[in-house]
C-alpha cells in the first residue's frame, strides 16, 4: 500500500513531539507530515485560505512563477481562479497542498500553516496529472481520499468504505465502481476524482481546470456539488479558463498573472481592460455610433 511506503514520522498518537519539532518535521518532509488525524482546531474567524506575499521560482528558472501573491478566501466562498497559461494558477494550488515547498511568504488554512494539517484541504488535479493507465478501479481511487485520515500503515475502516460508497453515489458513478479508471470516459474520470475529494471530507476544496474535456452533464454535477459544499460552510477555489461560466456559478473571481491583478465580484473583474491586461493584448479601436447620412 502507498500508505505504508515509509515509516510514520509525525504522529502525536505514537511519537509525542513538540510543536517546534513538528514544524521542523514538516519543513523536511512536506508531503509526509500527517499521522491519521488533525488536532489543530479551526481558529475563530479565520479565513479558509490566506496567502501572504507568496513568491516562488522553479529551480533553473530566471523568472518568478509567483511574485507577491496575496489572497484571502472565507468559509462559504466559491471563488474562480482565472488567468492565461503560465500565470501560476497550478503552481499556487501545488503550494497550498504541499506538492511544492514554500520559498517566501506563507499560506494559512483556517488559521494554521497549510503544512500542519492535510485533512482540511482536498484537490481535484488536472486530468493530465493523473496516470490513467493504472489498473486501479474507480472505487480504489476514491478510497485513497481517506488515506489522510488513516495515518501510515493503517487499513481502511468501515467508516472509510461508507464514505467512499457515499461519494461514488453523489457523483452518480456507483455502477462504475469496479471498472479500471483507464476504461472510463473523460467525464467519468473527472467524476471519480471529485468523488475522491468528497471522500476526503475537507473544508477547503481546490479544483484545477475541472471542466476540461468533460460533458455538460458532468459540468452540472461538478457545480451542483460545489454549490452544496459551500452552502454548508466549506470553501472552494476553482481554476478555469472558461470565463463564460463565471457569472452563473461564482460571485467572486481572482485574476492571477504571477500576482493578483484583479480580485472582486465577477462583473467587475471581467471587464475588457482587466481581461486585456491578463491575456496580454490591447484594444486598438474605440467603436462609437456614427450619425447616419
Amino acid at each position: 500500500s502507498a500508505v505504508c511506503a515509509t515509516t510514520r514520522i509525525n504522529s502525536s498518537r505514537d511519537y509525542p513531539i513538540s510543536v517546534a519539532a513538528r514544524d521542523r518535521t514538516d519543513s523536511f518532509f512536506p508531503r509526509l507530515a500527517y499521522g491519521g488525524r488533525c488536532v489543530l482546531p479551526k481558529s475563530e474567524n479565520a479565513a479558509a485560505l490566506e496567502v501572504r506575499d507568496l513568491r516562488f521560482r522553479y529551480r533553473g528558472s530566471t523568472e518568478q512563477a509567483l511574485g507577491g501573491v496575496r489572497l484571502r478566501i472565507d468559509p462559504g466562498e466559491r471563488v474562480a481562479l482565472v488567468g492565461p497559461n503560465g500565470s501560476g494558477k497550478s503552481t499556487l494550488l501545488k503550494l497550498i497542498i504541499g506538492l511544492e515547498r514554500i520559498q517566501t511568504g506563507s499560506i494559512l488554512v483556517y488559521g494554521h500553516p497549510a503544512t500542519r494539517c492535510r485533512h482540511r484541504v482536498a484537490i481535484v488535479p488536472q486530468r493530465q496529472d493523473v496516470d490513467w493507465r493504472s489498473p486501479i478501479t474507480a472505487r480504489e481511487v476514491v478510497l485513497t481520499g481517506r488515506y489522510v485520515h488513516l495515518g501510515w500503515c493503517k487499513r481502511p475502516r468501515s467508516e472509510d468504505y461508507d464514505r467512499t460508497h457515499a461519494a461514488l453515489g453523489a457523483m452518480e458513478i456507483t455502477d462504475l465502481a469496479d471498472r479500471p479508471i483507464g476504461e472510463l470516459s473523460g467525464g467519468q474520470q473527472q467524476r471519480v476524482m471529485l468523488a475522491r475529494a468528497l471522500a476526503h471530507d475537507a473544508d477547503l476544496l481546490l479544483m484545477d481546470e475541472p471542466l476540461n474535456h468533460v460533458d455538460l452533464a458532468t459540468q452540472e454535477i461538478i457545480f451542483h456539488t460545489v454549490e452544496r459544499l459551500t452552502a454548508s460552510g466549506k470553501a472552494a477555489m476553482i481554476s478555469t479558463h472558461d470565463l463564460g461560466i463565471l457569472p452563473m456559478h461564482f460571485s467572486r473571481a481572482v485574476f492571477l498573472d504571477k500576482s493578483v491583478i484583479a480580485d472582486g465580484p465577477v462583473h467587475e473583474v471581467l471587464n475588457p481592460q482587466k481581461i486585456a491586461q491578463a491575456y496580454g493584448f490591447e484594444f486598438h479601436k474605440t467603436w462609437s455610433r456614427r450619425p447616419h447620412g
